[in-house]
């Protein structure tokens, strides 16, 4: 798939909640193509015009795994985050490290 496709297919598949420009796209592939984790050849666009067309590498498969798993992670932290009960301290417990912090604070001076 060319650059133009890639951006459009992103945007497709986000429901247009992610839109993406040229710059954007290209100095992305750009990236990844210094990392080996895609190659790229020139080709012939369905409208007649020169494109660079892409495909992921085995060792961009691999990588696209390590991240998406590393993704998937973070997501379920942020997600236990967000669903946990909001704790709210009592007022005697924050009365109590503010004192312990100021006892603290002059024994070390």
């Amino acid at each position: 798939m060319h650059g133009y496709g890639i951006a459009r297919r992103i945007e497709q598949v986000g429901a247009d909640a992610l839109l993406l420009n040229q710059g954007t796209i290209y100095a992305a592939l750009v990236r990844l193509q210094q990392g080996k984790w895609i190659d790229a050849e020139w080709g012939t666009s369905d409208n007649n015009r020169k494109a660079k067309y892409y495909q992921i590498t085995a060792r961009g498969r691999k990588r696209l795994g390590a991240e998406t798993e590393n993704w998937q992670r973070m997501a379920g932290v942020v997600q236990r985050i967000l669903e946990a009960p909001l704790a709210r301290p009592r007022r005697d417990d924050l009365w109590e490290s503010s004192t312990e912090s100021h006892r603290r604070q002059r024994r070390e001076q």
